[in-house]
């Protein structure tokens, strides 16, 4: 178990806490009360990004992003905070994502907070699809938002990887006769092929790529309008953010490494926004991953900085629009 430790400004008392004082280490199926939780839960993992021929080391990404969120000041008293601890995925991916995929589901059953995932390669997002399935009913609609720089829709050849996840999901929507509601945000024409950009449109992902949403004055009107359909016809919303959505060199820790990249700050606005959102056509969003965190390749912990301030920013958009 990762050890939380940080700063201590005991002379402010209950208004000086940041998360490692805040934090709850527990087991999944542990009889302990999630309920009004924000609940972390790690994926030890990058077998999927080898499976992809990337650079390996996001195994590590779970800590790295714990160890930038020890420090940050907690500013919801209402709230408390668990962690569940890492699924190590050692040679069998797919086991390891069934079994993330179950702490998933506790965490949701158990907590009616914000669930939200430590990556890991992008691999982590079949994990946690299956944990939202397997929480909610059959005859759930599901959508998935993904700010990405690729959408991550490879056919697996013969492995499942980290360029796999929103695939898989697309099959398993088929298999189970429910609609695909995918969108993916800041993808890079040049990081996907042709074939990519056929099958996402066959498939009818949503998407806007990264020079689009690198016009300031457009950009939130042009979520809105691509947004707005899917949020009225799904029933819970799932959002994951790779980090090499960003520009390398605010997120240089990962895999590929992007040399355009989206800004940080129209991602947190898209955050607040989907959670508003939420009151306007009735979907449940509670769960949140990020995905791609490399440790190996970060310099002066940029990309685990941002990652954490990402999941503060969801974690403050679930609370201020819930």
């Amino acid at each position: 178990m990762f050890e939380w430790e940080g700063r201590v400004d005991s002379e402010d008392g209950v208004e000086g806490l940041r998360w490692h004082q805040k934090v709850s280490e527990i087991e999944a199926g542990d009889e302990t009360a999630l309920a009004d939780s924000v609940t972390l839960v790690g994926f030890e993992s990058d077998l999927g990004v080898a499976f992809n021929k990337g650079r390996v080391g996001a195994a590590a990404g779970p800590n790295a992003i714990r160890h930038a969120l020890a420090n940050l000041p907690w500013h919801w008293p209402g709230t408390s905070l668990a962690d569940l601890g890492n699924v190590t995925a050692q040679d069998n991916l797919a086991q390891a994502q069934t079994q993330y995929a179950d702490a998933i589901s506790y965490a949701l059953k158990q907590n009616d907070g914000l669930v939200i995932g430590l990556g890991g390669g992008h691999e982590i997002a079949w994990g946690s699809y299956q944990g939202l399935f397997k929480a909610k009913s059959p005859n759930i609609r599901i959508g998935i938002i993904n700010f990405d720089a690729h959408f991550d829709l490879r056919k697996p050849s013969p492995n499942s990887s980290s360029g796999t996840p929103f695939r898989q999901v697309y099959e398993h929507c088929q298999l189970h006769d429910t609609p695909f509601h995918y969108t993916c945000l800041g993808v890079s024409k040049a990081a996907n092929t042709p074939a990519l950009f056929n099958f996402a449109n066959a498939s009818n992902t949503r998407y806007l790529t990264d020079v689009a949403l690198n016009d300031e004055s457009l950009c939130m009107q042009r979520i809105d309008e691509l947004l707005s359909p899917m949020l009225k016809d799904i029933d819970a919303l799932y959002v994951t953010i790779c980090l090499d959505a960003f520009q390398a060199a605010q997120a240089p820790g990962v895999s590929a490494p992007s040399a355009l990249g989206i800004s940080p700050t129209l991602v947190i606005n898209t955050l607040h926004f989907l959670a508003q959102q939420q009151s306007t056509y009735g979907y449940q969003w509670r769960l949140c991953d990020v995905a791609e965190m490399n440790p190996n390749y970060d310099i002066d912990s940029r990309t685990a900085k941002l990652a954490a301030r990402l999941i503060f920013e969801a974690v403050d958009a679930i609370s201020s629009h819930t």
